[in-house]
């Protein structure tokens, strides 16, 4: 991913989870917004409910992997959070990447 495709500063996430359509299932929630340029945007978020430093980055890594090895079919031009449950922890890479092409798809944002 190119520095150009993520999320960082609290205003661009305020943005998401302001005005963006949000949808859950068993392990993340994503949270959703045009964002007027030619390509995507996307933000991880992992709450400390989850558990220490080291599961949380774990959890973070199964996510994004996920997303970039599944990237190619998503329509362009969103900003996208992707927002850890806490069953999360216990998740496998295959029960995430499940997650996140369910979420993508019942979200109309992958073809």
């Amino acid at each position: 991913m190119n520095k150009i495709e993520s999320l960082k500063n609290n205003r661009e996430f305020r943005r998401v989870y302001d005005k963006g359509k949000s949808l859950s299932n068993k392990y993340l929630v994503i949270f959703f917004i045009k964002n007027g340029l030619e390509y995507n945007r996307v933000g991880f978020s992992v709450t400390k409910k989850i558990g220490n430093a080291v599961i949380r980055n774990r959890v973070k890594r199964l996510i994004k992997e996920a997303f970039r090895l599944n990237s190619e079919g998503i329509n362009q031009g969103y900003d996208i959070i992707f927002l850890s449950r806490i069953r999360c922890n216990q998740a496998t890479y295959v029960d995430v990447e499940k997650s996140i092409l369910n979420l993508l798809k019942r979200s109309k944002l992958s073809n």
